[in-house]
């Protein structure tokens, strides 16, 4: 399934199936795509945080970090939105804006891609969050 939701920064398309995400898009089917996750307690199946980026992840908002695994993982703390990715499988999901690759965001594309839309009264395009690539001790801005 492919919802449309309003997430904690921008209209998103969600899904546990990346390939069918990156498909609907027009983007390469092993690109990556955000994980956004409903709590620390489920970002800790996906990844280590290094001891020195502790504090940061866990007061962080609308910011996504690659660990050192590769992944890239958000931790949602908008409680609609958290809510939301707690009635998924594992509490989490595939995330990315709801546009065609390289294009702005047009509502009536998003609707006719999704399969489910949560909260249709309240979508908007918003800014992406900020990433940044975490190393041990190091980290890095992306965007």
């Amino acid at each position: 399934m492919i919802y449309l939701a309003q997430s904690d920064t921008t209209a998103g398309l969600l899904s546990q199936d990346k390939a069918r995400l990156n498909a609907l898009k027009g983007r390469a089917k092993d690109k990556p795509c955000v994980i956004t996750v409903a709590s620390l307690c489920v970002l800790k199946g996906f990844a280590r945080v290094p001891k020195a980026h502790k504090a940061l992840v866990r007061r962080a908002k609308k910011t996504s970090f690659i660990y050192p695994n590769g992944l890239c993982l958000r931790c949602v703390k908008d409680a609609r939105h958290a809510k939301f990715l707690a009635s998924f499988e594992g509490g989490w999901a595939y995330s990315t804006s709801a546009n065609e690759h390289g294009k702005d965001f047009d509502i009536n594309w998003a609707k006719s891609v999704a399969d489910e839309i949560f909260d249709a009264d309240i979508l908007s395009q918003g800014k992406g969050s900020a990433i940044f690539k975490l190393g041990k001790k190091s980290i890095k801005k992306i965007r």
